[in-house]
């Protein structure tokens, strides 16, 4: 059974490798099936890009809308006070450790990238 769903893990705080890597390789994956499931992880760091620019945060709700699936790990977001910020753009902020252990756990089903 090949591989059908991606998780990107951003922990990285620069915008312009953000914005011309995982999001912009995350927005055409679906449009182009290149995965069935896309769900992309903001980690340390990269929660404050989320929360501070603009360009990115409309990428999000771009995004969101074609189908992609995002979350924020709600201890660094609380940590950022970013929670308010991310969940307005459709971030579900939580404990991204279970669906990161699942990932980890099934490598047959899951690709998995980290930036």
């Amino acid at each position: 059974m090949a591989k059908e769903n991606l998780l990107i893990v951003i922990s990285t705080n620069n915008v312009d490798s953000i914005l011309k890597f995982p999001l912009l390789y995350g927005g055409v994956s679906l449009p182009r099936e290149y995965w069935k499931r896309v769900h992309i992880m903001f980690w340390g760091a990269s929660i404050l890009c989320a929360k501070n620019n603009e360009q990115i945060r409309e990428k999000v709700e771009t995004m969101i809308k074609d189908g992609v699936e995002f979350s924020s790990c709600i201890i660094c977001a609380q940590e950022y006070d970013a929670i308010t910020s991310l969940e307005s753009i459709g971030i579900v902020c939580n404990h991204t450790g279970e669906l990161l252990t699942t990932a980890l756990k099934n490598d047959d089903i899951w690709a998995m990238m980290t930036i």
